[in-house]
């Protein structure tokens, strides 16, 4: 049975850990040996003592992903650390942790500090004959410029033979959720290999993961095609979004519902995936991610003239889009918010999930104190924001309290809100930042005369 060690126990390595554990042979073994890695500090510690425990560290509507690690601790086939030799027992180590977008001296780059601190730390352990997967988003060039060298250092330094390490790059596209798990073992993956015995390694072992035969693996020729193959997938997405803000604009001066007409436009298979007006661009990955080839470019690749305007663009336009709810707001209370209750429900960057980095939400909240507004936050999800320091509402609050309440996140608790009996009069505006609230809540809205306005609906 290998040795599997993933390093980082975030929202991304903890999932894999547990997907990689489920895995059993036809006698229903378990065939892979999985530890986690994470740092020996509070947050890092706390996530090791869950996984333990058997309880995954962040909260989720998954009962499958839920089940599968209670079954891996069981088994005890897949436990968490935060001691580093446990990278001398691995034959394959996977990494999943965080490379952040900074500025310096007003100069956007990319954080890799943190990043080559941990690699170093497995090169420093890591046996000959091991495997190391890639799995977070990095800048095109960084397998091949960054990582590689760096095991070959420690491989010098420690007399190893450097023609028997492997690496690989294969980014995840783990979707926190009620598919939280499936999205591992049930979704295609991207992978390449610093060379072909690389590249074959990391083959073999994602083949024993995820279900294949459904959801075929994709090899790139090299590492920096398939480093640069998940910005672009970001990127194209972030861009999409971008789009269809100044359609959302017009739809709503020219009296139309963009929603209808995008559901229209997505029956023609080549536009099913056209994207929404919203509440704004929130997560780790599109909010960062189309920036990275342009940095990569000019401080890894060394090539200029690629300042990758529109995916640039597409950050500004999507960092704005909070402030177009806020503004509306604003616009409807005769131009100031000053002294109003204003109610935010939701506060993750994406519907059912508990994840607040990079949340639009933040954002808008933050600006609507500027406006010297009074503002509270329910998520059902959330107990404690950590980005504005707040503890969250345990219990939805009562609609009476508010001037204006704003539906930013599509949870299901808010789309299965019984609106009539929570709103008792129409002195509260409700609005709709994102497509929350269903036809049938709508139809109750104005049924009840209640005041109802609407990012994408004139």
């Amino acid at each position: 049975m290998k040795n599997i060690v993933i390093q980082g126990l975030g929202f991304v390595g903890s999932a894999m850990a547990i997907a990689t554990a489920s895995k059993l042979n036809n006698n229903g073994d378990p065939v892979f040996n999985v530890i986690g890695v994470d740092l020996p500090s509070i947050s890092g510690q706390e996530r090791i003592n869950c996984i333990n425990a058997g309880e995954f560290p962040f909260k989720t509507n998954d009962n499958k992903l839920a089940n599968e690690l209670q079954k891996a601790i069981m088994r005890c086939n897949l436990t968490a650390t935060s001691d580093s030799n446990a990278y001398s027992k691995a034959d394959i180590v996977l990494v999943s942790i965080n490379c952040d977008l900074v500025k310096e001296n007003g100069k956007e780059i990319i954080a890799l500090d943190n990043f080559t601190d941990s690699i170093r730390k497995i090169a420093e352990n890591i046996s000959e004959d091991a495997l190391v997967i890639i799995e977070s988003t990095v800048p095109p060039g960084t397998c091949e410029k960054i990582i590689y060298p760096i095991f070959q250092n420690a491989f010098n330094n420690r007399k190893l033979d450097f023609s028997k390490f492997y690496l690989a790059h294969s980014y995840e596209r783990v979707m926190p959720g009620d598919k939280y798990f499936d999205s591992i073992i049930n979704y295609w993956r991207v992978y390449s290999g610093i060379n072909d015995e690389s590249a074959d390694r990391c083959e073999s072992f994602l083949s024993k993961v995820i279900n294949v035969e459904d959801y075929p693996l994709t090899r790139l020729s090299n590492t920096i095609a398939s480093e640069t193959g998940k910005l672009l997938e970001n990127s194209y997405r972030a861009v999409n979004i971008a789009f269809i803000e100044e359609w959302g604009r017009f739809s709503e001066d020219a009296g139309i519902d963009l929603y209808e007409v995008i559901n229209a436009i997505r029956m023609r298979p080549t536009h099913s995936n056209i994207r929404q007006p919203g509440f704004g661009v929130g997560g780790y990955c599109l909010t960062k991610d189309p920036i990275f080839a342009k940095i990569a470019a000019r401080d890894i690749l060394k090539i200029n003239g690629h300042d990758f305007p529109y995916s640039s663009q597409a950050i500004e336009i999507n960092n704005k889009m909070p402030l177009v709810t806020l503004n509306k707001l604003k616009k409807y209370f005769n131009g100031s918010l000053k002294g109003k209750n204003i109610l935010l429900l939701g506060v993750t960057y994406r519907q059912d999930v508990g994840d607040t980095r990079f949340s639009p939400s933040e954002i808008f909240f933050k600006s609507t104190l500027l406006e010297e507004a009074k503002i509270r936050a329910y998520d059902p999800l959330v107990k404690n924001w950590d980005e504005v320091d707040i503890s969250m509402e345990s219990n939805l609050p009562n609609s009476t309290e508010f001037d204006a309440i704003v539906f930013a996140v599509p949870h299901k608790e808010f789309n299965q809100l019984d609106l009539t009996e929570w709103v008792s009069d129409n002195k509260v505006l409700l609005f709709d930042a994102n497509n929350v609230l269903t036809e049938k809540q709508v139809n109750d809205i104005k049924k009840n005369k209640l005041n109802y306005m609407s990012i994408g609906r004139g």
